[in-house]
């Protein structure tokens, strides 16, 4: 008999993490240290306002420069604040397996419910050793794992062929995809049950549209509630509408992201315009000028006026 996954997909794969995660800055003090409080007090705002998960200490946490101890803190004081109904994600991804194997125990330890593991970078593995590297850390711990193709970053691409192998591991469950490979993805997607997450925001509605879980959204620390919408609107079935958010939604996604400063440096600096717990970034970053605060704020202003 003719297994029915061999021959169809259903419209939409398991969400073992949620459908609308923000990509959370990590809040200093002024002085630069971990701002715990200022931290709750955002994870709360973000849930409150339409996201149902939260991936801390990843690329837009700055965990290149947050200490081990630091992560924990972390992880601990948001779980402590959104419950266990809000999905954390945490990233634990470094150069070195073994580091990345602690942090992966260290995660679970402290209430995370998932770990977001990036491609050692620097190093560049070969596809086998890098396969070697997801296996071990999979094995870890009991938490599931959300694989970080970004091989813009890292220089490492997870070819298709990897993750479709990688998606055998009972505890390898998603992909968090910023390859800038639609095809490769959607191979990956057509012969997988790996649930995907757009985590460039230029692909929210596009990779949603092939069969994505959903998204973990750099923009989102700003406007969760319209990152929420455009995905409300395609479930609800009006296409149309959805487009127009995503289409709105551009301006301030090109401004975040793709216009000169990290998502990280935008991300506080709207953040801070607005009133709302951010602080400023940790060397190497520099945090934005007041011109280009200003033509964030301006940004903002215009989408969420329309």
């Amino acid at each position: 008999m003719t297994n029915p996954r061999d021959t169809a997909r259903s419209p939409r794969p398991p969400r073992p993490f949620g459908r609308t995660l923000c990509a959370m800055v990590t809040p200093f003090t002024q002085e630069g240290t971990l701002d715990l409080d200022g931290a709750r007090r955002l994870a709360a705002q973000l849930v409150a306002e339409g996201c149902d998960g939260l991936v801390l200490n990843g690329t837009t946490g700055e965990s290149p420069t947050t200490t081990d101890t630091e992560k924990a803190e972390l992880i601990t004081a948001v779980r402590d604040t959104v419950g266990a109904d809000v999905s954390l994600v945490t990233g634990v991804g470094t150069a070195d397996t073994l580091h990345t194997v602690e942090l992966a125990l260290a995660a679970e330890k402290a209430g995370a419910d998932g770990v977001l593991v990036v491609s050692p970078y620097y190093s560049r593995p070969p596809q086998d050793a890098l396969e070697a590297h997801f296996l071990e850390v999979a094995e870890a711990s009991a938490l599931p794992v959300m694989l970080y193709d970004i091989p813009g970053r890292t220089g490492t691409r997870i070819e298709p062929e990897t993750l479709i192998r990688l998606a055998a591991h009972p505890r390898i469950v998603a992909v968090k995809d910023c390859s800038y490979d639609f095809l490769g993805t959607q191979k990956v997607l057509a012969r997988t049950e790996l649930a995907y997450y757009a985590g460039c925001d230029e692909h929210i509605l596009a990779l949603y549209a092939v069969g994505a879980a959903g998204c973990v959204s750099t923009v989102a620390n700003v406007v969760p509630s319209h990152v929420a919408t455009i995905l409300d609107a395609f479930d609800a079935g009006d296409t149309a509408r959805a487009a127009e958010l995503q289409l709105r939604a551009t301006p301030l996604i090109e401004a975040m992201t793709a216009a000169g400063l990290p998502g990280t440096v935008t991300s506080k600096a709207l953040l801070g315009a607005l009133g709302r717990p951010a602080g400023p970034v940790r060397a190497p970053l520099r945090s934005a000028g007041r011109e280009a605060a200003e033509g964030l704020r301006a940004v903002y202003e215009e989408l969420v006026a329309g």
